[in-house]
């Protein structure tokens, strides 16, 4: 993490480099997902690595571990990959969960040498696909740094809260829950509408992360339109 420089009156100065580049570059801006798969089947390896081999990971970098898939790029991309991803998954016919932890902006990142004065990265929010398979999801949204630079002020609970107005408006939302807010209807949906949020707060928000639990063909949503 590189630092910025102080006047004698204690005010920050603006980064050497342009905030146009810190923040267009998604790689340098630590733009990614964390991904881990759990399939409640003995076939859980030949399905896990069919739904990598199956996902769009155009202009993404991915990094695959025991635990868990890292996949680095733009927004748009990603929601294509985890779109792909966790519709194979749900393909199988099993019992599976997958879990998503997105994060963008974060000063500390691996990838990259961002400040924590970067700023936020205004983009739209990318377009999601219906797959025709029902999820059920429990989500979270951690706006995690604020920057009045970006001309709005700082306020949290407005952003989680316009996330929120999203999934009502497209009829994912089922309740608010303990930490978590309650998503069901369309898998492809239900992603869209997470990475809508986790867009739309780092339009304000330099470092926002978000976690979701999406559960597929359990017991449970039989006989449960999607």
């Amino acid at each position: 993490m590189t630092s910025t420089g102080t006047t004698s009156t204690g005010t920050t100065e603006a980064p050497a480099t342009p905030a146009t580049d810190l923040t267009g570059d998604p790689i340098r801006f630590g733009v990614g997902a964390r991904v881990t798969v759990a399939v409640m089947s003995d076939r859980y390896a030949e399905i896990i690595l069919g739904a990598l081999e199956q996902a769009d990971a155009t202009g993404l970098t991915l990094q695959t571990g025991d635990v868990s898939t890292w996949a680095g790029g733009s927004e748009a991309d990603l929601l294509t990959w985890l779109t792909d991803l966790a519709e194979a998954v749900a393909v199988s016919g099993e019992h599976a969960s997958i879990t998503v932890h997105l994060s963008r902006g974060c000063p500390g990142e691996v990838v990259c040498d961002l400040p924590g004065g970067a700023g936020p990265r205004p983009v739209e929010a990318p377009a999601g696909r219906q797959v025709g398979r029902r999820a059920a999801a429990e989500w979270a949204l951690y706006p995690l740094a604020d920057d009045v630079r970006a001309g709005v002020e700082p306020d949290h609970m407005r952003d989680i809260y316009a996330a929120i107005a999203t999934a009502r408006a497209n009829g994912t939302f089922r309740a608010s829950e303990h930490f978590v807010t309650r998503l069901e209807g369309d898998l492809g949906t239900i992603l869209a509408t997470v990475v809508a949020g986790w867009t739309g707060v780092g339009r304000t928000v330099q470092h926002v992360t978000s976690h979701l639990t999406l559960s597929v063909n359990s017991p449970s949503h039989r006989d449960v339109a999607a």
